[in-house]
């Protein structure tokens, strides 16, 4: 019998886990407030009109496409893709892709900002037996995850290279996702090599590498940590919204 594990973290109000333009800010209506609301659509409504008085309930939000678990489109990266074709955005993401095997690699043990190289993947992939193979959905434990829900959190856990995505790439695999805020190691750490050596490759070169080949990626993720490497599907329908760079998933393991 299969058991599912949701890997996406709840979207909160005020939680510090963006920068701060992008904290989600959600206004809840209650019952009683709604009930007040209500009022608007069945003109002379009273309190007594109601179930104990009580009307519906919603929420308004001000958001990112990026808050919370979500996944990037091309048109993120840049407005081209795969040789200078227009970079899809994320109402237009084949749904082929959002069903796969997945595989679950552990780079936690990296320090804080490291970058992961193609070795390091191959090395991975080696540990757990396992030869990647095109439909595959790429999963990785960034160190990150502990800090959710703190300022720390941005700044924490390791990222990919250009190098490593395209090969990661190069093996048949459309999407990838990791717990981090970001695919890329944490922006301090490109942003104080870049100023040190004026090296501009360095810059968002995880992101970057969908220029020369396009994918979609998952940003914060959870509960990595209670998946296998391998032996498990894995689902990643993301929210349909018009021309936009990213959009929310409810990101979910199947073991089988």
């Amino acid at each position: 019998m299969s058991r599912f594990i949701d890997l996406s973290v709840a979207i909160e109000s005020g939680l510090p886990s963006d920068p701060p333009l992008m904290i989600p800010k959600i206004m809840y209506v209650d019952h009683a407030l709604g009930a007040e609301s209500m009022k608007a659509f069945y003109p002379g409504l009273t309190a007594s009109d109601l179930p104990k008085g009580q009307g519906w309930a919603l929420e308004v939000m001000e958001i990112s496409t990026h808050a919370g678990t979500h996944m990037d489109a091309p048109w993120h990266y840049h407005p081209t893709q795969d040789g200078g074709k227009p970079a899809l955005t994320i109402d237009q993401f084949p749904l082929e892709w959002g069903v796969g095997d997945g595989v679950m690699l552990d780079f936690s043990a990296f320090p804080d900002g490291y970058n992961i190289t193609v070795e390091d993947v191959q090395s991975k992939l080696r540990e757990a037996g396992y030869a990647l193979k095109p439909g595959d959905i790429f999963l990785a434990q960034s160190g990150a995850a502990p800090y959710w829900g703190t300022a720390e959190y941005l700044v924490k856990g390791c990222g990919f290279s250009r190098s490593a995505t395209l090969w990661i790439l190069e093996q048949g695999v459309h999407v990838v996702g990791t717990d981090g805020w970001s695919w890329d190691r944490p922006l301090p750490f490109q942003a104080e090599e870049f100023a040190r050596t004026k090296d501009a490759s360095l810059i968002w070169e995880g992101h970057f590498a969908g220029i020369e080949k396009g994918y979609f990626q998952i940003e914060k993720l959870t509960h990595l940590d209670r998946l296998p490497s391998t032996g498990f599907r894995f689902y990643c329908f993301p929210v349909k919204i018009k021309g936009a760079s990213a959009g929310w998933i409810r990101a979910v393991a199947e073991i089988l």
